[in-house]
């Protein structure tokens, strides 16, 4: 995260993956890797995987892998059961699937823990690209998101399809 933080490329040197020029994407800017730096400085080593997962393209035909984007968690289960999904892929990368690929793996890494009830994540109500990620994986929207302009979403561990090939 901190190498993030202080630049692109350091992230790609880590990640041994070329970052676009438009990272970082979407609503998870500056602001939100400083949050989420903050969440995994406080975070216990039992909440490991709790936070912020990289999508990398592997290397193909000798080339470099790529950050496509990224996505996680608001943080491990809370006493209700739930976590709160949120993700994005660079403007370079969109309409490839990936999103779908980053959702459902992240609906499948929190239903791994029994602890998890119910998945969720808001997006806003003008997202269509977004909202209809969601309704592949399964989620439905259940009322108005936490901030004005937004939907939020939810997926019950009882209704979920987690073996659902992606298309």
């Amino acid at each position: 995260m901190q190498a993030e933080i202080e630049s692109p490329a350091k992230l790609g040197l880590l990640l041994d993956a070329e970052v676009p020029a438009d990272w970082p994407p979407g609503e998870y800017d500056r602001d939100a890797q400083m949050h989420f730096r903050g969440l995994i400085e406080r975070a216990d080593i039992s909440d490991r995987g709790w936070y912020v997962w990289y999508a990398i393209l592997p290397a193909g035909g000798g080339g470099h892998a790529s950050l496509v984007g990224s996505g996680g968690f608001m943080g491990p289960p809370n006493a209700a059961g739930e976590v709160e999904i949120g993700y994005s892929v660079s403007e370079s990368h969109r309409r490839r699937g990936f999103a779908r690929e980053i959702v459902t793996s992240l609906v499948r890494f929190a239903l791994a823990d029994s602890r998890v009830r119910r998945v969720m994540a808001h997006t806003r109500e003008d997202n269509r690209a977004s909202r209809s990620v969601l309704e592949f994986a399964g989620f439905r929207a259940t009322g108005p998101g936490s901030e004005p302009g937004t939907i939020r979403y939810a997926l019950e561990r009882a209704e979920a399809q987690v073996e659902r090939p992606l298309k």
